[in-house]
């Protein structure tokens, strides 16, 4: 089948290095495939930081740069009946359930199941978690090869819908990924360990063929630190401000594509 792969933006700050390398993995392995097609994604999910301001300017650097999505523009954010409709096939598995908790409520990374078996009535201020057995979950990515994920002992039961009412990333993404038959996850390697759970949810709704996943470096300012949008690194604004090109962008990115 023709790669179906997405850029999928966050407009909650500017457009940066990091998106472009992961842009230039996204585009070129699309028009590496004679029908390959480009989605683009605005991933503004989380109402309280995104920002139209960053969305427009977001869209005009890809134009500037030359990235030219093959279908409209889809937000998130328009996309609630769709969510809605998917997170109430999990609830007639018996699979969703109401959390009080909130991150500084446990350490680290994994929830311990506090509101597991309480019962709570699903309500305004409480978020939605979905059950997680302990399955393996193996895939192969595309650079990394075969990997083995127990996402039920990473992270526990996922939050799906936050206390404020946002649908989260691991959700949406999952949801909308099978929605618009994305067939290909091209994406930086700090997002590896969210691929066994985001198999694993699409399987509770029902998609039996996950996408292919190709999770590629990331561009990092020092050996142990990555570019990030939130710590205000180089971003495209800035160099065009400069009088940096289009090309000049690329170019010095071209090199790190396919670092290994």
């Amino acid at each position: 089948m023709p790669v179906v792969t997405r850029f999928g933006p966050a407009p909650t700050g500017y457009l940066h290095l990091g998106h472009v390398l992961n842009a230039m993995y996204v585009w070129d392995s699309a028009r590496r495939d004679p029908g390959g097609t480009v989605l683009l994604r605005i991933e503004d999910h989380d109402r309280q930081r995104s920002r139209s301001i960053y969305e427009a300017a977001i869209v005009e650097d890809l134009d500037w740069l030359g990235f030219v999505a093959d279908a409209p523009l889809v937000r998130q954010s328009e996309r609630n009946a769709i969510y809605e409709d998917a997170l109430e096939s999990l609830r007639r598995l018996g699979l969703v359930y109401a959390c009080e908790c909130s991150r500084s409520d446990f350490e680290g990374h994994r929830y311990p199941g506090t509101c597991r078996d309480r019962h709570l009535r699903e309500q305004p201020g409480l978020g939605l978690r979905v059950r997680l057995d302990d399955s393996v979950v193996r895939f192969d990515d595309l650079r990394l090869g075969t990997q083995t994920q127990q996402p039920f002992a990473q992270c526990g039961d996922v939050l799906v819908r936050d206390r404020d009412g946002n649908w989260t990333y691991q959700f949406a993404v999952t949801v909308d990924d099978w929605a618009q038959s994305v067939n290909l996850v091209i994406r930086g390697e700090d997002l590896l360990d969210s691929t066994g759970r985001q198999i694993l949810l699409a399987r509770l709704l029902g998609r039996t063929e996950p996408p292919a996943f190709l999770h590629h470096p990331l561009l990092m300012k020092s050996p142990t630190q990555k570019l990030s949008k939130s710590d205000g690194d180089t971003g495209i604004r800035d160099l065009r401000a400069k009088g940096w090109t289009a090309e000049q962008v690329i170019s010095s990115l071209a090199h790190l594509r396919f670092a290994t």
